[in-house]
């Protein structure tokens, strides 16, 4: 590990300090709690941190370790928070540590998804308005919903913020939040692709008039649509969306490909994209648009760093996504920063040295041993 350390900085190991310092600093120099006592807010950030990369609950952590507040302290505290505050410092968060890949005037690939996290318990006053009703998955048809915008290009694959989804919000808002983000970090986009959950008319014609440019797959339905997507090369269509409102048309890119018997399936499928302000074969676009799935890996290791809760508070909720979604972000910068080795051509990232399970450790490490590891407990017996 240490011989690409030396290629590019003054250390030789990249230490657990340094992993947990970042993650606690991101939250603790852009939100502010109010604490009277001897409680330090890094402490009660230290402390939520650690639940997250072991995925321990607020009422698990006491039993590890030793110089954390008591429950109710923590849940008090973190009741503080203001949801419209925390939506408004998210990319500050999320970016704390990027600056060395979050270039101002950069190009990037950019993707805006919508993700669910199931949800299993009661529903009031308190949280009704964000509680989404979906199709049923891992044994619920309620979910807390996300949109979060990505860095799709490899190498870079950042977080650069996430908004939880209120019902009666239009979905074209969340677009509109994603492309202010965009504006406050000074970067520039190549393209933006969305998944078919922003289908729609409002989102679209937004995009067009912000010359933004964008890739979205089609929605099969209607005689005119099922028309346009048979034949047996690739091309470029005109089609009209009508609706409420002056009809839009939109630019289909078809891309055509064989199925040379794969699943038994043999003959052509269509794959249509609406492809707005780039001039790009329709193959292309299929291959861009391709690489937007690597956020469903994003998603898999924020699940395996995200706090363990139950509880109906939708800010504490959301809080332990961008806590999760940081901890990633801060491992791709690592990886960036020191396991990048000196070579001719194009620069890559060496990932087996620095795997998210190691850096995740480290995290740990840092935060245990400032939070003092119980490592004796009284016994209810003696040995027999």
């Amino acid at each position: 590990m240490a011989k690409y350390l030396n290629a590019r900085t003054n250390v030789n190991t990249l230490k657990s300090k340094e992993c947990s310092d970042l993650a606690v600093n991101a939250l603790n120099h852009n939100l502010n709690i109010p604490i009277n006592g001897r409680l330090s807010q890094k402490t009660l950030f230290q402390t939520i941190t650690g639940m997250s990369v072991n995925r321990l609950s607020i009422h698990s952590i006491g039993n590890v370790v030793q110089k954390v507040p008591c429950e109710t302290s923590i849940r008090h505290h973190l009741a503080k928070l203001d949801l419209s505050t925390l939506e408004s410092v998210n990319s500050q968060i999320l970016t704390y540590a990027t600056d060395s890949l979050l270039k101002k005037g950069k190009n990037f690939q950019l993707a805006i998804d919508l993700t669910d996290d199931p949800y299993y318990g009661k529903i009031d006053e308190t949280n009704m308005d964000y509680i989404i009703r979906s199709k049923m998955k891992k044994s619920t048809t309620y979910f807390y919903s996300y949109v979060s915008l990505y860095i799709i290009q490899k190498g870079e694959r950042l977080t650069l913020a996430v908004f939880p989804v209120k019902k009666g919000v239009k979905i074209v808002e969340y677009v509109k939040k994603c492309m202010e983000t965009i504006q406050q970090l000074d970067i520039n986009v190549e393209v933006l692709c969305l998944n078919r959950g922003f289908y729609s008319k409002e989102v679209f014609a937004f995009l067009q008039d912000e010359g933004i440019p964008h890739i979205m797959p089609v929605k099969k339905y209607g005689a005119e649509m099922n028309v346009l997507l048979i034949g047996n090369c690739a091309r470029n269509v005109t089609y009209t969306m009508k609706g409420k409102g002056k009809p839009l048309d939109l630019n289909i890119a078809i891309d055509v490909q064989y199925l040379q018997g794969k699943n038994g399936k043999y003959g052509n499928i269509n794959l249509g994209y609406v492809a707005h302000g780039l001039d790009w074969k329709p193959r292309k676009i299929y291959n861009t648009y391709k690489t937007r799935f690597a956020i469903e890996a994003s998603y898999r290791i924020r699940n395996s760093v995200k706090c363990k809760t139950s509880s109906k508070n939708v800010t504490i909720r959301y809080l332990y996504a961008v806590i999760a979604l940081l901890l990633k972000n801060i491992w791709v910068a690592l990886q960036n920063n020191y396991f990048s080795p000196k070579k001719k051509g194009p620069r890559t990232i060496d990932e087996d040295w620095f795997r998210f399970d190691l850096f995740r450790m480290l995290v740990w490490e840092g935060i245990r041993k400032v939070l003092r590891p119980i490592m004796e407990i009284p016994v209810l017996r003696s040995s027999v």
